[in-house]
């Protein structure tokens, strides 16, 4: 595995996974509502979701309590161990989103927090390749990131492209606002261009429909 040099790739030894849950706690308890990428996600209906980038296991959480199989992976050491304290019976593996092998596929991967733009700049073709090789035919990638950084959505699209990955959808929030040039804020929503096993019914949720036919061929 490739040594880390990134926020990924630098465990912490200050607190700092306290510290990042006490400001999303602070949140909920203003009322604000923290679990919009969860509602995201959820959406699709995945059985099984690859959290990369997972940090203190907010989101992973929040899928996991929807009944969604989900595997966090991340390399900031002091934030996983936050989130095993808080989940211990989930599945928390520390590694590189640029090379980790998680020794499964997923019908989702996602990258929340801004990951794509805390990577080490100049790996980010290898990270979204890592990425899309953990993808069952048919699955996405779900990816919000800022856009006020060196790596934008043209490069990004690219690196997707160059994976094998088709672009379906692109939202400005994850509540599903519509994208514009305008916005500074991109949810992206990438398909593995791999054709999909024989699928259950349509989704009525139009945030599924994207997600085309199940990869799970439905029961008898």
């Amino acid at each position: 595995m490739t040594e880390p040099t990134s926020r990924w790739g630098v465990e912490r030894i200050d607190g700092r996974g306290a510290d990042y849950d006490t400001k999303w706690e602070a949140l909920a308890a203003a009322g604000a509502s923290v679990h919009g990428e969860a509602d995201f996600v959820a959406a699709f209906a995945p059985r099984g979701v690859l959290d990369a980038g997972c940090g203190t296991g907010r989101v992973a959480i929040e899928l996991a309590s929807r009944g969604i199989d989900v595997v966090g992976i991340d390399l900031d050491g002091a934030m996983l161990d936050q989130a095993r304290a808080k989940a211990p019976e989930l599945a928390w593996l520390r590694g590189s989103v640029r090379d980790a092998s998680v020794g499964r596929s997923f019908d989702l991967v996602l990258t929340a927090g801004n990951v794509m733009i805390f990577v080490e700049p100049g790996t980010e073709t290898e990270v979204v390749r890592n990425l899309a090789g953990h993808l069952v035919p048919g699955g996405l990638l779900v990816s919000g990131f800022q856009l006020d950084h060196a790596y934008d959505l043209d490069r990004y699209d690219a690196d997707c492209g160059a994976a094998g990955l088709d672009l379906v959808a692109r939202h400005a929030t994850w509540d599903g606002e519509p994208w514009t040039t305008a916005d500074d804020y991109a949810v992206s929503v990438h398909r593995n261009a791999r054709p999909a096993r024989p699928s259950r019914p349509a989704p009525t949720d139009p945030r599924r429909a994207v997600l085309g036919p199940s990869p799970h061929p439905t029961n008898p």
